[in-house]
C-alpha cells in the first residue's frame, strides 16, 4: 500500500528534525552543514519518490523547510530521536535499505562537513544507525 501524502510530509518533517539535531548537537549550526544538507536534498532526496505539496513543490523539500525553521527558532531537539523511532515503527515500509542508507549518508555528510565529525555528532549518527537497524 502506498503511503498517504500526509504520511510522506510527516516523514520528511521527521528527517528535517533528525538532520537539524545532528547539525545542532554542538550548539552551532555551521553554514557548510546547511549547504551540505541542501545539496543532498537536491541531488538525492528529490529523486527518491514523487509526492508534491499543494503548491506543486516536491515534498522532500520539507526536510529543508523544517531544518531552516528549527534553526531560525533555535529549537530544543531533546525528543527528536524518540519521536522519529515512533514514526519509523508506525511506517516501517518507508524505511527500505535504500532510504536508510540515504538517511545515514545525509547524517554523516552533515556531521563531517565542518572540521570532521566530532564526538557528539558521532554518537548521534551511531544512535541513528542503530535506530534504523532496530526492527523489533
Amino acid at each position: 500500500m502506498k503511503p498517504s501524502h500526509q504520511t510522506m510530509i510527516r516523514f520528511y518533517e521527521h528527517l528535517g528534525r533528525v538532520f537539524y539535531c545532528i547539525a545542532a548537537v554542538d550548539k552551532i549550526v555551521q553554514k557548510v552543514e546547511i549547504e551540505q544538507l541542501k545539496e543532498i536534498v537536491k541531488n538525492e532526496w528529490l529523486l527518491l519518490e514523487n509526492t508534491f505539496n499543494e503548491f506543486g513543490d516536491d515534498t522532500a523539500y520539507q526536510i529543508e523547510i523544517v531544518f531552516d525553521w528549527l534553526e531560525a527558532n533555535k529549537w530544543n531537539s531533546e525528543l527528536v530521536f524518540s519521536d522519529f523511532k515512533s514514526f519509523r515503527n508506525e511506517h516501517k515500509s518507508l524505511f527500505t535499505k535504500e532510504v536508510n542508507d540515504l538517511i545515514l549518508k545525509t547524517a554523516n555528510a552533515i556531521a563531517t562537513s565542518f572540521s570532521g565529525k566530532n564526538k557528539s555528532e558521532h554518537v548521534l549518527v551511531s544512535q541513528l544507525g542503530m535506530l534504523l537497524l532496530d526492527y523489533n
